[in-house]
């Protein structure tokens, strides 16, 4: 008795999405150019797996534990799916004492985190991080800043900002305001709001509490009157010059003693950034930053893209002098920042700095006469071996009309035609594409040229040529063309 067969429902997994081909190559190119820069500084690749024992995963906040997906292996040990690529970093530190001081490494891959799913929230997104383990200098952090700004560079961006501060700030900011320091982790993170929900909504939820735009009640934190106006007195310091910024700090926070080492950190970074003559219009203190609160120890960081403000930070960090700890039993110094590939992908893609080509090939080889497959073949290899990217038409169609069109809906730029005519004398006819399309638009818009002319351009665009020389006339092509 025959069963009959049971089909699958194709569906993704909420949290998850697909890459496809065009989007994969052009992520690619962003992450290429990265690593070009990373490795510039000569930082170097690390890859960890994908899998952690959970002991090695927890601890590191309530918000991150929460997050983490839990499974068992075959063996009933406890693991989970990482959730940054910084704890592994510090797990490698510590099981690995011959990696040389200081370590300095990047690395890129996935990361997961049991968010609940939400547009442009996902549960599986890249990071690539660059990080320098075992280097207490602000040195280092300033290069990690100087790194991020040649990153947005590199990547044609123009309008971005790197802003820094420094988590001992926000402990100055205690000190000065007199708020125990067992609630300043509840306090920073209603500072965080401001630029979501303004000043007015963050000292309701500082003092009294508030009721939100669904109706519900936030309980406020109780800040006494006095408390809430030197904090007001802080965020509203003046953005400036360094040297403006370092000096109304100095003012504010004279004679506690978290504020001299916060601005002393602070000052040295942006002597370094000078020497490097990184612009401090781009680059700036923005002392409201507030991140990592339960990791980072010193310096943080963090960049946006002002053309696309909605997509928020795409790219951030900070000094994490404790994290490594927790394997070693003894403070290692650490800084570094991540990317978030996803976040900053598609910010590209809206500032239109993404070139989507859904083929890698450069040249189609059309199929003619399917007869002639294995000349086809040793054509496809000859442009292989000269290192041209080619792709044989293995497709049903015979109508060179339809390969064409097939390689012009797959952004394939040349075409390589072997008919029975050229096969009979031992040519080749190459086909720009990309010319053609061209030619074809200007006909489009209407310019106005004589017949004579447009022969003239078409036969710019279509050649044929001895076959001996298809590798060296290819070449030139996509030269000009690059």
């Amino acid at each position: 008795m025959n069963q009959e067969k049971r089909t699958v429902e194709p569906k993704l997994l909420k949290g998850f999405r697909d890459y496809l081909p065009a989007q994969v190559s052009a992520r690619q190119n962003m992450l290429n150019t990265i690593k070009q820069v990373y490795e510039r500084y000569g930082f170097v690749p690390l890859e960890t797996p994908a899998l952690e024992y959970l002991a090695t995963l927890v601890g590191y906040g309530e918000e991150s534990t929460k997050q983490i997906f839990k499974l068992q292996n075959p063996e009933r040990e406890d693991i989970a799916l990482r959730f940054d690529l910084t704890v592994p970093l510090a797990r490698v530190v510590a099981q690995y004492p011959e990696l040389p001081t200081p370590f300095r490494r990047y690395q890129v891959g996935p990361v997961w985190r049991a968010d609940k799913p939400d547009p442009g929230r996902f549960r599986e997104f890249y990071q690539f991080d660059l990080d320098t383990v075992g280097c207490a200098s602000m040195v280092a952090d300033a290069e990690v800043i100087c790194g991020m700004y040649d990153t947005m560079r590199a990547l044609g961006i123009e309008r971005f900002q790197v802003k820094f501060s420094d988590r001992k700030i926000l402990n100055a900011l205690l000190e000065y305001a007199n708020i125990p320091a067992e609630s300043g982790y509840q306090v920073f993170r209603v500072l965080d709001k401001i630029e979501k929900i303004g000043i007015e909504a963050v000292e309701e939820e500082l003092t009294v509490g508030r009721i939100d735009t669904s109706g519900d009640k936030i309980a406020g934190l109780g800040l006494e009157k006095t408390q809430v106006r030197k904090i007001k007195e802080f965020i509203a310091l003046p953005k400036g010059s360094h040297k403006d910024v370092l000096n109304d700090l100095r003012k504010l926070f004279q004679g506690t003693a978290s504020g001299d080492e916060a601005i002393g950190e602070l000052s040295e970074i942006c002597t370094y950034l000078n020497a490097l003559q990184i612009p401090d219009d781009i680059v700036f203190i923005d002392l409201n930053i507030a991140r990592g609160l339960e990791y980072y120890t010193g310096p943080v960081f963090e960049a946006s893209l002002l053309d696309v403000p909605a997509f928020g930070s795409v790219f951030g960090g900070g000094r994490y002098d404790g994290l490594v700890e927790r394997f070693l039993g003894k403070k290692i110094p650490a800084t570094g920042a991540s990317i978030g590939v996803d976040r900053l992908f598609a910010a590209m893609q809206k500032l239109r700095l993404v070139k989507m080509l859904p083929s890698t090939a450069q040249v189609i080889v059309t199929v003619m006469d399917k007869s002639k497959i294995v000349e086809y073949q040793k054509i496809t290899r000859e442009l292989r071996l000269a290192d041209i990217n080619t792709e044989l038409y293995l497709g049903e169609e015979q109508s060179l009309a339809k390969q064409l069109k097939y390689a012009n809906e797959q952004m394939i730029p040349i075409a390589a035609i072997i008919g029975e005519n050229e096969f009979s004398k031992d040519e080749v006819t190459i086909k720009d594409l990309r010319l053609g399309a061209q030619i074809q638009d200007k006909k489009k818009t209407g310019i106005r040229k004589d017949r004579d002319e447009w022969l003239r351009e078409s036969r710019k665009a279509q050649m044929t040529i001895p076959r001996e020389k298809l590798v060296e006339r290819i070449h030139e092509l996509l030269s000009h063309n690059a």
